[in-house]
């Protein structure tokens, strides 16, 4: 399968070694004589399609090919139930966690009572702040949320006609730090032209647990408040995107006012095709997925990882050794790379509503 758009090739994408390196991104091997099994906690099934249609299937390709045990358990956004899966995990043998944390409290908590009982972990997409996790695997966070506000402001100078529009930003979740690096991405981006007075800043809040449903609440009660008066949305991921969506199309401004998103899942990509939703951010979760079970792996080994970069903890102050990958702008010209990456197929995004789109996007 050709894979277009793939940023880093699996093999080779970490030096592995059985000793300790001296660079500041390495994590010192670690004694351990019981067979290796990585134990996976993700976060829930509804702020993201990515975790379950993308991340499991990823990652169990990943120990099946490495012929590793592996037991991947889903939290559903319940902190009892994330902390209940990790001591289950634990006490059934796992000699790594490999957690993407609902936030950075419980996250720790879990990570402090598995090193005490001799488990790694590695915190996967989601900084555990202040938590001392051996590695950390995501997408540059920052960066994302940079292309998310350049997207924004190349949608509203393309459709131009807006003096001094009007934005109004749908963040992620308050509890995660990936949702304050996006943050601080695209308001890089969009702050200069709030202070040159280019651009009007409306209406900004922040969805707990990224929870589409509140997101929905939340934009109707920002129409409401600028009396329909919203020029463009910076939306953090794909599904608030489509809950902004939703809400413009109850007043007729949906293809109307420029909408961001970020994960390019099928229905952020649908809703590129339609018009509805100027751009998202993809991100190539087979690479993150491989990259954290070859940490994972070998850490679970005892083995050395120098993965040439590190992350500092803003709490802790302190590097924890990372593996940050590089996302990717999609706007409706390239919607197609995604597909030649086996991200998504053809049948999944070309139903019959998009069909013509997806001819006229050159998707055959």
């Amino acid at each position: 399968m050709r894979r277009s758009i793939s940023l880093l090739a699996t093999a080779g994408l970490l030096a592995i070694g059985g000793l300790a390196g001296c660079s500041s991104s390495s994590t010192p091997a670690t004694t351990n004589t019981k067979t290796p099994k990585v134990g996976v906690i993700l976060p829930d099934s509804a702020s993201s399609a990515r975790w379950e249609t993308a991340d499991r299937k990823y990652l169990e390709a990943a120990f099946k090919a490495a012929n590793v045990q592996y037991d991947i358990q889903n939290a559903q956004n319940d902190k009892t139930q994330f902390q209940t899966i990790a001591d289950q995990m634990i006490t059934n043998g796992a000699t790594v966690l490999m957690i993407v944390n609902l936030d950075s409290g419980s996250g720790k908590a879990v990570i402090d009572k598995a090193k005490s009982q001799g488990v790694g972990v590695v915190d996967y997409d989601r900084l555990t702040l202040n938590g001392g996790a051996s590695y950390y695997v995501s997408f540059d966070n920052t960066a994302v949320g940079k292309l998310q506000g350049q997207g924004l402001v190349d949608c509203l100078t393309a459709k131009g006609g807006t003096a001094k529009p009007v934005i109004a930003e749908l963040n992620g979740s308050p509890t995660d730090n990936n949702a304050t690096l996006f943050k601080q991405g695209y308001d890089s981006v969009l702050k200069p032209k709030y202070d040159a007075g280019a651009y009007t800043k409306g209406p900004d809040q922040a969805v707990p647990a990224w929870d589409n449903t509140q997101a929905g609440t939340i934009f109707e009660q920002m129409l409401t408040q600028t009396g329909n008066k919203i020029d463009g949305v910076l939306a953090a991921n794909d599904g608030l995107g489509n809950a902004a969506i939703t809400a413009l199309k109850r007043v007729g401004l949906n293809g109307k006012v420029p909408v961001t998103g970020q994960d390019a899942t099928v229905q952020g990509l649908q809703n590129i095709l339609a018009g509805d939703q100027c751009m998202t951010v993809y991100k190539a979760i087979r690479d993150e997925a491989n990259a954290g079970a070859q940490l994972a792996i070998a850490l679970a080994k005892g083995q050395t990882v120098n993965t040439g970069q590190v992350v500092n903890d803003p709490e802790s102050k302190k590097d924890v050794p990372a593996k940050l990958l590089t996302p990717v702008a999609i706007t409706k010209a390239n919607v197609k790379a995604v597909v030649d990456d086996g991200f998504v197929t053809k049948a999944e995004l070309c139903t019959a509503a998009y069909a013509a789109a997806c001819t006229a996007a050159g998707i055959s």
